[in-house]
C-alpha cells in the first residue's frame, strides 16, 4: 500500500479526477448535507492531509476536498497566479457545490481564499481563514525560512523532521498516538517534494500566499489558529479580530496544523461555527 493509499485508509471517502479549466484537478469527496469545502495549505502532499478530520466532518456534511494544481496528485497551472487560482476554485465550487459552501482555508491558500471571498463572495456561505499568513502583514520567521528551504532543496527524512517540528506543537505527540499515519503523511509529502512542478508550485505560492489582503469580503467569516503556530503567530489573528471584527477561536496544544494535532477540538469548533447564525 502507497503513502497516500495509507493516509486515507478506513475513510470512506471517492477519489476522481475532473477538468477544471483544462487542468486535471483530484478531488475527494465524503459524507452528505451542506457542503463543506477543505483547501489544503502550501503543502506538497496536497488535500489528504485533512484524513485525521474528515470522518466526523462527513457526519453532518457533504466534503468536497481537492488537490490544488500543482500539489498531490492534481496536474500543475501552466502559472499560478490569482487569476488563474480565482477561475480553478469558481469552477471546483460550481461543479461540486449545489449550494453556496463553507469554505476552510489553511495557510498560503488561506490568503489566497480571503482575496477569493472580496471578488467572488457571492459563490460562498461562509468561511473559515484558518492559519492564513495574509490576514495582517506577515514576515516568515528567519528559522522557518531556513529549515523551508533546506527541505526544498533536500526532502530528505533529517529535513522534513525539522520542517515539521516547525509546524507541529509536540511532533513527538502525534507520533506516539499514530505513528503509522505520520510516518505515510511525511513520506509521501517528502515523495511530491522531489517532482520539479510541485517544487515550482510552492515556490510560487510563497510569494503569492503570504501577501496581506488588505480588503473586508462581506462573507462572513471566523479565524481559527494553533494556539503555539510558529508559521503564522496568533497575534496576527488577534490582530485581524480587532481590526476586521472577524470571531478567533484558539485551538490550545496545536501548532500550525491543529487539525492533525488536535482532531476533536478542531471539528469541535467547526461544528460551532456551522450552528451560529450568519
Amino acid at each position: 500500500m502507497d503513502n497516500r493509499a495509507r493516509l486515507l485508509r478506513g475513510l470512506a471517502v471517492d477519489e476522481r479526477q475532473v477538468k477544471i479549466g483544462g487542468v486535471r484537478t483530484t478531488v475527494l469527496t465524503a459524507g452528505d448535507g451542506p457542503p463543506l469545502v477543505l483547501l489544503h495549505g502550501g503543502i506538497e502532499c496536497g488535500g489528504v492531509y485533512w484524513a485525521p478530520v474528515i470522518s466526523r466532518l462527513a457526519e453532518k456534511h457533504r466534503l468536497v476536498v481537492p488537490d490544488v494544481p500543482g500539489l498531490g496528485e492534481s496536474d500543475p497551472f501552466d502559472r499560478f497566479d490569482l487569476a488563474t487560482f480565482d477561475e480553478w476554485l469558481t469552477g471546483l465550487l460550481r461543479l461540486t457545490c449545489d449550494q453556496s459552501p463553507i469554505l476552510i482555508a489553511h495557510s498560503q491558500l488561506g490568503t489566497l481564499a480571503a482575496r477569493f471571498a472580496v471578488h467572488h463572495g457571492e459563490l460562498l456561505q461562509r468561511l473559515v481563514l484558518y492559519g492564513a499568513p495574509g490576514v495582517g502583514a506577515y514576515r516568515m520567521p528567519i528559522g522557518l525560512r531556513v529549515v523551508a528551504i533546506r527541505l526544498a532543496v533536500r526532502p530528505s527524512e533529517e529535513n522534513m523532521e525539522r520542517f515539521a517540528r516547525w509546524a507541529f506543537d509536540d511532533l513527538d505527540r502525534v507520533r506516539r498516538r499514530d505513528p503509522d499515519w505520520l510516518d505515510a503523511f511525511t513520506g509521501y509529502a517528502r515523495s511530491r517534494a522531489l517532482v520539479p512542478h510541485v517544487k515550482r508550485t510552492m515556490r510560487q505560492l510563497v510569494a503569492s500566499g503570504t501577501k496581506q489582503v488588505r480588503e473586508r469580503s462581506d462573507v462572513p467569516t471566523t479565524l481559527l489558529w494553533g494556539a503555539h503556530d510558529r508559521f503564522v503567530p496568533v497575534g496576527l489573528a488577534t490582530a485581524a479580530r480587532d481590526r476586521f471584527g472577524w470571531p478567533l477561536q484558539v485551538i490550545d496544544a496545536s501548532g500550525h496544523v491543529p487539525h492533525i494535532e488536535q482532531p476533536a477540538a478542531f471539528t469541535q469548533a467547526i461544528e460551532e461555527f456551522t450552528r451560529t447564525p450568519h
